[in-house]
Protein backbone atom coordinates (compact mmCIF):
# COMPACT_ATOMS: atom_id res chain seq x y z
CA UNK A 1 0.00 0.00 0.00
CA UNK A 2 1.08 3.62 -0.59
CA UNK A 3 0.47 4.58 2.47
CA UNK A 4 1.23 2.99 6.58
CA UNK A 5 -0.67 6.00 8.43
CA UNK A 6 -3.76 7.47 8.22
CA UNK A 7 -4.06 11.31 10.58
CA UNK A 8 -7.68 12.16 11.08
CA UNK A 9 -9.24 15.97 11.87
CA UNK A 10 -12.03 15.02 14.42
CA UNK A 11 -14.50 17.78 14.23
CA UNK A 12 -16.39 17.63 10.98
CA UNK A 13 -14.50 14.06 10.21
CA UNK A 14 -14.92 11.50 12.82
CA UNK A 15 -17.80 13.13 14.25
CA UNK A 16 -19.02 17.04 14.13
CA UNK A 17 -19.26 18.78 16.96
CA UNK A 18 -19.76 22.43 15.01
CA UNK A 19 -23.30 23.08 16.28
CA UNK A 20 -21.54 22.89 19.75
CA UNK A 21 -18.73 25.03 19.18
CA UNK A 22 -21.49 27.56 17.60
CA UNK A 23 -23.20 27.93 20.80
CA UNK A 24 -20.93 27.98 23.01
CA UNK A 25 -18.83 31.45 20.90
CA UNK A 26 -22.77 32.49 21.09
CA UNK A 27 -23.38 32.37 24.18
CA UNK A 28 -20.04 34.35 25.10
CA UNK A 29 -20.08 36.54 21.68
CA UNK A 30 -23.83 37.95 23.24
CA UNK A 31 -22.29 38.13 26.72
CA UNK A 32 -19.28 40.85 25.51
CA UNK A 33 -21.87 42.23 22.94
CA UNK A 34 -20.34 40.98 19.77
CA UNK A 35 -22.24 39.72 16.84
CA UNK A 36 -21.72 36.70 15.63
CA UNK A 37 -23.31 34.70 13.08
CA UNK A 38 -22.95 31.09 11.88
CA UNK A 39 -21.03 32.78 8.73
CA UNK A 40 -18.25 33.60 11.00
CA UNK A 41 -18.57 30.46 13.17
CA UNK A 42 -16.70 28.80 9.90
CA UNK A 43 -14.31 31.11 9.79
CA UNK A 44 -13.14 29.57 12.76
CA UNK A 45 -12.79 25.66 11.92
CA UNK A 46 -9.62 24.02 12.19
CA UNK A 47 -7.89 26.73 13.93
CA UNK A 48 -6.93 27.44 17.65
CA UNK A 49 -9.08 28.36 20.47
CA UNK A 50 -7.30 31.47 21.07
CA UNK A 51 -6.81 32.15 17.29
CA UNK A 52 -10.94 31.83 16.74
CA UNK A 53 -11.34 33.98 19.81
CA UNK A 54 -9.52 37.16 17.99
CA UNK A 55 -11.87 36.36 14.86
CA UNK A 56 -14.80 36.55 17.57
CA UNK A 57 -13.81 40.01 18.67
CA UNK A 58 -12.87 41.57 15.46
CA UNK A 59 -16.22 43.41 16.16
CA UNK A 60 -15.95 44.28 19.94
CA UNK A 61 -15.93 47.28 20.41
CA UNK A 62 -13.03 47.93 23.38
CA UNK A 63 -10.16 46.12 23.94
CA UNK A 64 -9.20 42.69 26.33
CA UNK A 65 -5.99 42.27 27.82
CA UNK A 66 -4.49 39.37 27.78
CA UNK A 67 -5.71 37.69 30.76
CA UNK A 68 -9.30 38.53 29.83
CA UNK A 69 -8.89 36.74 26.84
CA UNK A 70 -7.56 33.74 28.51
CA UNK A 71 -10.77 34.15 30.78
CA UNK A 72 -13.18 34.84 28.04
CA UNK A 73 -11.27 31.53 26.14
CA UNK A 74 -11.69 29.33 29.09
CA UNK A 75 -15.21 30.41 29.55
CA UNK A 76 -16.05 29.41 26.06
CA UNK A 77 -14.48 25.82 26.32
CA UNK A 78 -16.18 25.47 30.11
CA UNK A 79 -19.39 26.21 27.70
CA UNK A 80 -18.76 23.88 25.02
CA UNK A 81 -17.79 20.89 27.26
CA UNK A 82 -21.32 20.82 29.16
CA UNK A 83 -22.42 21.03 25.96
CA UNK A 84 -20.31 18.26 24.81
CA UNK A 85 -21.72 15.93 27.66
CA UNK A 86 -24.58 15.26 25.35
CA UNK A 87 -22.56 13.35 23.11
CA UNK A 88 -22.62 9.39 22.95
CA UNK A 89 -21.44 6.48 20.59
CA UNK A 90 -24.43 7.49 18.65
CA UNK A 91 -22.82 10.47 17.24
CA UNK A 92 -20.48 8.31 15.25
CA UNK A 93 -21.96 7.71 12.18
CA UNK A 94 -21.95 3.61 11.23
CA UNK A 95 -19.86 4.36 7.88
CA UNK A 96 -16.86 5.72 9.68
CA UNK A 97 -16.93 3.02 12.05
CA UNK A 98 -16.93 0.62 9.68
CA UNK A 99 -14.80 2.49 7.31
CA UNK A 100 -12.17 2.98 10.46
CA UNK A 101 -12.12 -1.02 11.10
CA UNK A 102 -11.44 -1.78 7.63
CA UNK A 103 -8.50 0.49 7.59
CA UNK A 104 -7.35 -1.12 10.57
CA UNK A 105 -7.72 -4.28 8.93
CA UNK A 106 -5.86 -3.08 6.19
CA UNK A 107 -2.95 -3.04 8.19
CA UNK A 108 -2.31 0.41 8.96
CA UNK A 109 -2.00 2.79 11.58
CA UNK A 110 -4.73 5.54 12.86
CA UNK A 111 -4.35 8.85 14.65
CA UNK A 112 -5.75 12.00 14.86
CA UNK A 113 -4.50 15.45 14.30
CA UNK A 114 -6.70 17.99 15.71
CA UNK A 115 -6.18 21.17 17.32
CA UNK A 116 -8.84 20.66 19.53
CA UNK A 117 -8.31 20.23 23.16
CA UNK A 118 -10.91 18.77 24.30
CA UNK A 119 -9.93 15.89 21.93
CA UNK A 120 -9.63 13.06 24.07
CA UNK A 121 -12.96 14.07 25.93
CA UNK A 122 -14.84 13.93 22.23
CA UNK A 123 -13.23 10.58 21.55
CA UNK A 124 -14.44 9.14 24.96
CA UNK A 125 -17.92 10.03 24.45
CA UNK A 126 -18.13 8.80 20.91
CA UNK A 127 -17.20 5.27 21.76
CA UNK A 128 -13.47 5.76 20.66
CA UNK A 129 -11.39 6.44 23.86
CA UNK A 130 -8.70 3.79 23.13
CA UNK A 131 -9.10 3.41 18.99
CA UNK A 132 -6.49 5.39 18.12
CA UNK A 133 -2.52 4.48 17.99
CA UNK A 134 -1.84 8.04 18.85
CA UNK A 135 -3.74 11.52 18.93
CA UNK A 136 -1.80 14.48 18.53
CA UNK A 137 -4.30 17.62 19.24
CA UNK A 138 -3.87 21.03 21.29
CA UNK A 139 -2.45 19.46 24.28
CA UNK A 140 0.51 18.55 23.08
CA UNK A 141 0.67 21.45 20.36
CA UNK A 142 1.63 25.09 20.28
CA UNK A 143 0.70 26.56 16.40
CA UNK A 144 -2.63 25.83 14.86
CA UNK A 145 -3.13 24.86 11.29
CA UNK A 146 -2.31 25.68 8.70
CA UNK A 147 0.80 25.37 10.67
CA UNK A 148 1.71 21.96 10.02
CA UNK A 149 2.82 21.04 13.74
CA UNK A 150 -0.11 18.83 14.51
CA UNK A 151 0.52 16.67 11.86
CA UNK A 152 4.20 16.32 12.17
CA UNK A 153 3.45 15.39 15.46
CA UNK A 154 1.28 12.66 14.88
CA UNK A 155 3.65 11.01 12.15
CA UNK A 156 6.47 11.10 14.49
CA UNK A 157 3.93 9.38 17.73
CA UNK A 158 3.28 7.08 15.10
CA UNK A 159 7.24 6.49 13.81
CA UNK A 160 6.23 7.04 10.27
CA UNK A 161 7.92 9.47 7.54
CA UNK A 162 5.50 12.12 6.25
CA UNK A 163 5.30 10.68 2.83
CA UNK A 164 3.40 7.24 4.14
CA UNK A 165 0.87 9.42 5.82
CA UNK A 166 -2.24 10.65 4.80
CA UNK A 167 -4.41 13.24 6.28
CA UNK A 168 -8.16 13.17 6.14
CA UNK A 169 -9.46 17.09 6.50
CA UNK A 170 -12.86 19.02 5.99
CA UNK A 171 -11.00 22.46 6.22
CA UNK A 172 -8.72 24.07 3.72
CA UNK A 173 -6.40 24.93 6.84
CA UNK A 174 -5.98 21.36 7.78
CA UNK A 175 -5.29 20.63 3.96
CA UNK A 176 -3.10 23.46 3.64
CA UNK A 177 -0.79 21.74 6.88
CA UNK A 178 -1.25 18.67 5.28
CA UNK A 179 0.38 19.99 2.25
CA UNK A 180 3.32 21.64 4.41
CA UNK A 181 4.00 18.77 6.29
CA UNK A 182 4.95 16.88 3.28
CA UNK A 183 1.66 14.63 3.47
CA UNK A 184 -0.86 13.58 0.74
CA UNK A 185 -4.52 14.63 1.84
CA UNK A 186 -7.99 13.17 1.32
CA UNK A 187 -10.62 16.22 1.72
CA UNK A 188 -14.22 15.80 3.00
CA UNK A 189 -17.11 18.19 3.06
CA UNK A 190 -15.68 21.69 3.19
CA UNK A 191 -12.53 20.88 2.22
CA UNK A 192 -13.22 19.77 -1.47
CA UNK A 193 -13.71 22.92 -2.83
CA UNK A 194 -10.31 24.42 -1.32
CA UNK A 195 -8.30 22.34 -4.85
CA UNK A 196 -5.49 21.34 -3.01
CA UNK A 197 -6.08 18.01 -1.63
CA UNK A 198 -4.56 14.93 -3.18
CA UNK A 199 -8.08 13.22 -3.15
CA UNK A 200 -11.50 14.15 -3.17
CA UNK A 201 -14.31 12.38 -0.80
CA UNK A 202 -18.06 13.01 -1.61
CA UNK A 203 -18.78 10.31 1.77
CA UNK A 204 -16.25 9.00 4.60
CA UNK A 205 -15.89 5.05 2.67
CA UNK A 206 -14.39 6.61 -0.01
CA UNK A 207 -11.11 6.83 1.66
CA UNK A 208 -10.90 3.18 1.58
CA UNK A 209 -10.23 3.50 -2.42
CA UNK A 210 -7.45 6.25 -1.90
CA UNK A 211 -5.17 3.68 0.28
CA UNK A 212 -4.56 0.72 -2.03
Amino acid sequence: MKYQGIIFDLDGVICSTDRYHYLAWKALADRLGVYFDEQINNRLRGISRMASLDIVLERYDGTLSAAEKEAAATEKNELYRELLRQMSPADLAPEVRQTLDALRARGLLLAIGSSSKNAKFILQQIGLGDYFDKISDGTNTTRSKPDPEVFQKAAQFLGLAPEVCLVVEDAAAGIEAARAAGMDSAAIGDAVNCGLATYTLTRFSDLLGCVG
